[in-house]
């Protein structure tokens, strides 16, 4: 145990996409080499509550025993021999604080114990709010311990589609037309607002949180009715929205893999089983499909993977992310959608099948994030911290 690389793995989190954490790292988990690391875990709970157990060394069958709850784990034990993973993310919503899995202060979380050395590295596989809008990251940082994934700036530029969109728009990269507006902004002149959209992006337009993933909160509307009811379901879960046009286009993604030199996966296609790329298709229905490489002429294809590396590093990009445009089906211009720092990890979701598919395995993957995750943190150790004003 003693050479192996000790890994935290947090995971859950008070987010919408709290399902789909577990998912991923559940799939994390069973990919990790056992023989080269030591995995630690961190669950968070709904409501924000940490919890962790001993350390994973033996195989892990289902969500429900990430969440350390002994009413979890014994209904894991009766769903252990079905395969239902969503089953068992069902359970993890009924978990409880017990005197077994009291809350943990967060100060001495990562610190080491019983004279163990500590971490080695984090990996957080929160999506969404509270895990991928640096402010895990923070606390990461706050903790001096190596971690996977973008830093507190390029995850909050990340998680927020407008500040995202302006830094896009400095990059000079093309996208399409969008408004934005806060909660007591819509409050207090709706009319000016649903004029504006009307007038500079038309029916139908999509409706989104600003501030979260995994399409969570979109609604497409295509009148006014429709438009005002996206918007309130919208701030249901972020207090800023954001509406941007229609494009009959081909959603192409890209996955980035790196620091200061990044470089891009072949890129893939979603063909959305429904009218639009909902979290229903994504998640639970079951219809939409990857196309991978997706077929495009191998210029175009190239000119993807480029803006794909440029949108990364504008954002000051970090280990990974998934880089999603628009192709339009009239002439095959560009626009570029987002970017997603902290991307689906399961090993069917779109970014590991990216680099499968470019030559890189899931767990290769696994070994040059952690990599990659200790290379930037022992870049910034070079940094003076302290300054002494009378030297």
């Amino acid at each position: 145990m003693a050479n192996k690389v000790r890994v935290g793995l947090i995971y859950g989190g008070r987010s919408g996409e709290h399902d789909v954490s577990l998912q991923t790292a559940l799939a994390v988990i069973r990919a990790f080499d056992q023989s080269k690391y030591e995995i630690h875990p961190f669950y968070i709970d709904r409501k924000g509550g940490w919890r962790t157990g001993p350390a994973l060394t033996g195989p892990v069958q289902s969500v429900a025993e990430l969440t350390f709850d002994p009413k979890a784990r014994a209904l894991a034990a009766g769903s252990r021999n079905t395969g239902d993973d969503a089953g068992a993310a069902r359970i993890g919503k009924e978990v409880a604080a017990t005197p077994e899995t009291a809350a943990m202060p967060l100060a001495p979380i990562f610190a080491a114990a019983n004279g163990e050395r500590g971490l080695d590295v984090v990996f957080p596989l929160l999506h969404g709010t509270f895990g991928e809008d640096g402010t895990i990251q923070g606390l990461l940082e706050m903790a001096d311990i190596p971690y996977v994934g973008g830093g507190v700036l390029a995850s909050a530029v990340g998680m927020d589609k407008v500040m995202m969109k302006k830094l896009f728009a400095e990059e000079g990269l093309p996208q399409c037309m969008f408004r934005h507006f806060t909660r007591a902004q819509w409050e207090k002149d709706q009319v000016f607002f649903l004029m504006e959209i009307e007038i500079a992006l038309g029916y139908p337009c999509f409706v989104k949180p600003a501030n979260l993933g995994s399409s969570v909160g979109i609604s497409k509307a295509t009148n006014r009715d429709e438009l005002v009811e996206g918007i309130k379901t919208a701030f249901k879960y972020d207090r800023k929205v954001i509406v941007e046009e229609f494009v009959d286009a081909r959603e192409i993604e890209v996955a980035v893999l790196g620091n200061d030199d990044p470089h891009a996966s072949v890129a893939g296609e979603i063909v959305a089983g429904a009218d639009f790329y909902d979290y229903r298709a994504k998640y639970l229905d079951g219809k939409s499909t990857m196309v991978i490489p997706a077929d495009l002429p191998e210029e175009l294809s190239d000119r993807i993977r480029e803006l794909a590396v440029r949108a990364f590093c504008a954002i000051d990009g970090s280990g990974l992310s998934r880089v999603d445009f628009f192709v339009s089906r009239a002439d095959n211009s560009i626009l570029i959608n987002e970017i997603n720092t902290m991307p689906g990890f399961t090993p069917y979701s779109m970014y590991p099948l990216l680099w499968k598919e470019t030559g890189k395995s899931y767990g290769e993957l696994l070994d040059e994030l952690i990599g990659f995750a200790v290379e930037r943190h022992a870049d910034k150790q070079k940094l003076q911290f302290t300054f002494d004003a009378g030297r």
